[in-house]
């Protein structure tokens, strides 16, 4: 099971690696991913079955494809490349997009109706415990000042926000100021931990003896939950006592992957 086929990368990889006869289960709730991946994965309709779930559901797509357990899942937690670069939902400050932010558009809630909606409070919060942003409690005030005068509705209007509201002596100097607020929409968004808390609870059930859990993940947040449920669950053997990081040479080929931590488990 690959639990976030984006587009398609894995998916293809592992489909390649378990020829002739090995199957895949392919999860995704972008409509846009699937379209893409359909095009890329058109010499194996055979051997793979797309999913339109998130992989939170796992028992509810397994059933879908009346399958009860799998020999291996992968999930890879963060945005796809067809997110960042071709746009339109408002995940990257680098283009002036409306904030949107949601990974499957048959959900209400965006980004903008979080920074509409919530109070002060609630907003520090979002973006202390999701995106670690020590400003939260000022971009917060910001916000709420802000949104008194006009809806927050784009990218770059946020961006702008908030390289105002952080004294200059705090912008970070490898990412933009913004970085960590858009991360920590994305994540309420999306209700990624919470996702990412239930599979991690619910896939021993759907593996066979033998079989390996892989998550990569690109945040602090993600990657200490997955290290403390893989320890805690007496169903799973840990295989890695530190995370595997990308290698020098796979940074240069692809730097999204900088900062991409990988823990696995087998199901015992």
């Amino acid at each position: 099971m690959d639990g976030t086929m984006g587009l398609g990368g894995h998916t293809e990889g592992i489909l390649q690696a378990s020829s002739p006869d090995g199957r895949v289960i392919a999860f995704d709730w972008d409509a846009a991913a699937i379209e893409k991946s359909r095009e890329r994965l058109a010499g194996f309709e055979k051997r793979f079955e797309i999913v339109r779930r998130n992989f939170s559901e796992i028992k509810e797509g397994l059933d879908d494809c009346r399958i009860d357990t799998v020999d291996g899942i992968l999930i890879d937690i963060g945005l796809s490349s067809l997110q960042l670069d071709i746009g339109g939902r408002g995940f990257s400050f680098q283009r002036d997009e409306a904030l949107d932010m949601r990974m499957d558009i048959r959900q209400e809630l965006t980004a903008a109706s979080i920074l509409a909606n919530c109070k002060e409070q609630e907003l520090a919060d979002i973006f202390y415990y999701y995106g670690e942003e020590k400003q939260a409690r000022r971009i917060a005030s910001f916000v709420v000042e802000e949104r008194k005068q006009q809806p927050i509705e784009t990218s770059k209007q946020l961006a702008d926000l908030i390289s105002k509201a952080v004294p200059r002596r705090f912008h970070p100097k490898r990412k933009h100021v913004a970085t960590l607020v858009f991360q920590a929409l994305r994540i309420a968004v999306n209700t990624e931990l919470e996702n990412l808390s239930k599979i991690l609870d619910t896939a021993a059930d759907h593996l066979n003896p033998g079989a390996r859990f892989c998550v990569i993940s690109f945040h602090s947040l993600e990657d200490r939950m997955v290290k403390r449920k893989f320890r805690e669950n007496d169903k799973f053997k840990v295989l890695t006592k530190k995370p595997v990081m990308a290698s020098q040479k796979e940074k240069e080929i692809n730097p999204r992957s900088r900062s991409a931590r990988l823990r696995v488990a087998e199901r015992v």
